[in-house]
């Protein structure tokens, strides 16, 4: 058996509070690093800074990242943003399934699938 961490749904729900709120972290720094670089590109400038400040973004962005596999969240896609926490529903290995924007955690999938075998959690 692996020593990864495997979520209980309720325990996965208690923690996406705290994944939300990294994740509008998360969603901030993405949108200014992505509008930063495209303005330094076709115009050499930007209103956020430089090269400076396209750095101090990115790394904001790891420090934001780290977080997750730390709790043994996987990110498996940063626009938008995915994420699954491992689990087992009826002895089989699934990810628990949350994609930026949606209100709870609802959905899971079959490890082996990915998102295009997404289902709604059972009640």
């Amino acid at each position: 058996m692996s020593d990864r961490r495997l979520f209980a749904v309720p325990a996965a729900r208690d923690l996406l509070p705290e994944v939300r709120r990294r994740v509008d972290a998360l969603i901030e720094a993405r949108a200014d690093l992505t509008e930063l670089s495209v303005d330094l590109h076709r115009f050499g400038s930007s209103a956020l800074g430089g090269l400076a400040e396209m750095k101090a973004l990115q790394a904001r962005l790891d420090h934001i990242l780290e977080w997750f596999p730390d709790q043994g969240i996987e990110v498996k896609g940063l626009a938008p943003v995915l994420i699954d926490f491992p689990a087992e529903l009826d002895g089989e290995s699934v990810r628990l399934c949350w994609l930026e924007g949606e209100p709870e955690l609802s959905w899971y999938h079959r490890s082996d699938l990915g998102l295009a075998g997404r289902r709604r959690l059972p009640s």
